[in-house]
Parts: structure tokens; C-alpha cells; sequence
């Protein structure tokens, strides 16, 4: 993931520790059903575009944003799919940087363009098939989410809630 300027700034005060930000995910499907992935090209793990949502940036825009950006596809967000968070979505970068996301997930479909790696972030880009993602080195998260949000009859997706007052 390319690190966004003013993530970059905050590193220059806060150095490594841990950073909550908001992160977007586009799952997005062409035609026939296959789903948009792409290579990470530091680590060559799968996983659909996305990435942190830059201030006063719309959800939505940073979702199509980072579509165009990582596979070179302009698309259509179709439906909210759902809200991740937690361990799994938390990572130490090889710097030493730390990050919590709290990840939004939209549903799209391609307008146009074909998909393309961007050399910068990502090493590949396509379309997949459902019977070919579970092969792949795939990102965790990425699983969690694709799984979370695969189920039939769709519905938008988030994890109940543990929290209770004291004394509840």
C-alpha cells in the first residue's frame, strides 16, 4: 500500500506506534461472476483494491478511487457489503509501523476498462472465478472478508456485538 501523505506526517510525529484509520475494500465482479483481485507487489499476496481513506475523502469515492488506482477498472459501487474490523484487519509493516483498520466493503461492477497492475502498489490484476480464490496466496483478511460476504441470501455483513455494560 502506498502510504498516503498525511499518514506520512503523523509518522514523522508519532513514529511506529499504533494508527486507527478507515480503509475501503471494492469487491468488485464482472459479467460472469468472477471477482476482481489484485497482486500486492511487496508481498504477492491476493486480495480486492483497496486502502485508506484519505481525510475528507466519501467512503465511496476512496472505494472507486482505489479501484482505478491498484487494477486500472472505473467502477460502479453497487451495495454496502459490510464493516470489518479487528485483529485480522491490523498489521506491523516490516518498518515497524503499526495499523488498526476499521474496513468498509462495497459490492461494484467494472464500467470500464480493463484490469491492469499499476507496477507501484500491485505486481498483477484480474478477474477470478469463485473455484480459483481458495488456491490462491491470498491475504487473511481478504478471506475473511471474501467468505463473510460470499454467503447466500446476501446481506450486509458486521460482527455482533460483545461489548455490555457493567452490571448488565
Amino acid at each position: 500500500m502506498a502510504i498516503p501523505e498525511f499518514i506520512r506526517g503523523l509518522r514523522a510525529k508519532i513514529g511506529t506506534a499504533l494508527l486507527h484509520v478507515p480503509t475501503v475494500t471494492v469487491m468488485a465482479y464482472d459479467d460472469q461472476g468472477r471477482l476482481l483481485l489484485v497482486q500486492d507487489k511487496p508481498s504477492g499476496s491476493w486480495g480486492a483494491p483497496g486502502g485508506i481513506i484519505d481525510p475528507h475523502e466519501l467512503p465511496s469515492d476512496a472505494a472507486v478511487r482505489e479501484a482505478w488506482e491498484e487494477a486500472g477498472v472505473y467502477v460502479e459501487l453497487t451495495q454496502l457489503l459490510g464493516v470489518f474490523a479487528g485483529e485480522r484487519f491490523s498489521v506491523v509493516y516490516p518498518n515497524g509501523d503499526q495499523l488498526s483498520g476499521v474496513e468498509t466493503v462495497f459490492g461494484a461492477r467494472v464500467i470500464s476498462g480493463v484490469p491492469r497492475a499499476d507496477q507501484e502498489e500491485t505486481s498483477d490484476a484480474g478477474f477470478f472465478d469463485p473455484s480459483e480464490i481458495e488456491g490462491l496466496p491470498c491475504y487473511p483478511h481478504f478471506l475473511e472478508i471474501y467468505r463473510a460476504v460470499s454467503r447466500r441470501p446476501p446481506h450486509p455483513y458486521f460482527k455482533l456485538a460483545t461489548w455490555c455494560p457493567p452490571q448488565a
